[in-house]
């Protein structure tokens, strides 16, 4: 061989022993014969120790969606003539896969005789690491802005985030509150599911929409004949929520039957379905909530305090959106991304006036009626950046929907009219919900009744509990 030639060959190997992939080469008997420093560094392997040897070596978890084959004429880049990139591992002299990404070359000579085959790796390892630490770096900022479904950068909902964090971690009782609107029921979502119960059902109960009695045989089920039109034994939510968490929402509009009924769930974890004197042990986590002052309502003998200490084990409050006005452009975008995608629009953004208006307005619907407002920009929205004269009157008008009664009002009926304790129609009723955005405590508010009774009339009357989509 020629000095010339010796020196290209040479300068070849320290060419291919310089490059940061792996580089080898297998002769047409499937052996390998080359084999570079990046190779050593990745597999583990010495030159000494590879050459000579088969691929399956390296016992790579993909080829051609296949395990390594052992016999060569098995090899898929004879059949295809190469081997796109792809991700897979390999195995490391030390017993541990190594994550790289393959592919591989048949070399043929001018009559298509086979040569040898060339094959590359590129260690994925450090980029792995990398990559892992910028989605921990990215789920991390997120859990600084939400959990779960609840969204918030303010001081007060880094604290709820906090506590619902601590809460999952247990299975101690825990009582929210807040005031409506302000996601209580997301809040009890998010403990359970972040829980170790969250493969068990999440059971919600709202106690204010229900008479105690409807209210008791939802809870604790009936059986067969317990009361006229009890056809058959049914199970309660209690018995629904085994392994799992209830929730009982408005907890505060229990009566004193029921106060006395869900202390012993708490304390004794058994049931008796209404009409049946058979215990049945539950395994269940309680979650309860309301938007009343339950302390204040102990104090005046209307809640037991003995069900009170029960129920605040582990106590969240959620602060109202006014004392956290630095959440609202969080909460817009989200809202605006949801309308998006539910109603297959393209809305960018919302303007600086517009967004100066939520700013200032007093939000006593909280969270749940700013989705609202979100949603009626979206009714009125002709362009894709909502505008000041597309959210509702009362929030351009910086009033709130208890003061009613504005001469743009069009309404056959108008809620100024409606005083407290006087007697309702349905027209009127309905009348008052659109211009509350259906705020149901709102409107008991402004007639002096409770939401319970709002609700009762609505569904006498076959009143939608949500505004119907324009």
């Amino acid at each position: 061989m020629k000095t010339h030639e010796l020196w290209d060959i040479r300068f070849f190997n320290q060419i291919i022993d310089t490059m940061a992939d792996g580089l080898f080469t297998l002769d047409s008997h499937g052996l390998i014969i080359s084999w570079n420093h990046a190779m050593e560094r990745i597999t583990g392997y010495g030159a000494d120790e590879a050459l000579g040897k088969g691929c399956n070596l390296l016992q790579c978890n993909r080829c051609f969606g296949k395990e390594c084959p052992s016999d060569m004429k098995q090899c898929g880049v004879l059949k295809h003539g190469t081997s796109e990139s792809k991700e897979c591992h390999v195995k490391h002299r030390d017993g541990y896969n190594v994550p790289v990404i393959k592919s591989a070359r048949a070399i043929r000579d001018e009559n298509n005789a086979l040569l040898g085959i060339v094959e590359t790796l590129t260690n994925l390892t450090e980029l792995n690491r990398m990559k892992k630490k910028a989605e921990e770096a990215e789920r991390r900022l997120g859990e600084t802005h939400a959990l779960g479904n609840i969204i918030g950068k303010s001081r007060g909902m880094q604290d709820v985030f906090y506590a619902i964090t601590a809460a999952a971690d247990s299975r101690a009782t825990v009582l929210i509150q807040g005031d409506s609107g302000t996601g209580k029921e997301l809040v009890a979502g998010a403990i359970h599911y972040n829980g170790p119960l969250s493969q068990g059902p999440f059971i919600p109960v709202n106690c204010a929409a229900l008479s105690e009695t409807l209210l008791e045989s939802e809870l604790f089920g009936h059986v067969k004949g317990a009361f006229t039109g009890a056809h058959r034994d049914r199970k309660g939510r209690f018995e629904e929520a085994h392994g799992g968490t209830i929730f009982l929402d408005e907890i505060g509009e229990l009566s004193p039957y029921m106060q006395v009924k869900l202390l012993r769930v708490i304390q004794e974890r058994e049931i008796q379905r209404v009409g049946d004197s058979r215990k049945i042990k539950i395994d269940i986590r309680v979650l309860a909530a309301t938007h009343k002052d339950i302390y204040r309502l102990t104090r005046e003998g209307q809640f037991r305090e003995d069900l009170y200490y029960r129920l605040k084990v582990f106590p969240i409050h959620i602060p109202p959106l006014k004392s956290r006005r630095e959440d609202i452009p969080l909460l817009v975008r989200r809202f605006i991304d949801k309308n998006n995608e539910r109603e297959s629009m393209s809305i960018k953004n919302i303007s600086r006036n517009a967004m100066e208006k939520l700013m200032e307005y007093p939000w006593p619907g909280n969270v749940r009626e700013l989705e609202n407002a979100i949603e009626h920009a979206f009714v009125l929205c002709p362009s894709q950046q909502i505008k000041t004269r597309d959210l509702p009157l009362e929030i351009r008008e910086k009033r709130e929907c208890l003061e009613v009664g504005s001469p743009q009002t069009a309404s056959p009926v108008s809620a100024a009219e409606i005083k407290p304790q006087a007697k309702l129609n349905r027209e009127a009723l309905v009348s008052l919900l659109h211009e509350c955005d259906w705020n149901k405590a709102e409107v008991g508010r402004r007639i002096g009744k409770s939401r319970t009774s709002v609700w009762k009339y609505m569904k006498k009357w076959d009143i939608s509990l949500q505004p119907e989509k324009k």
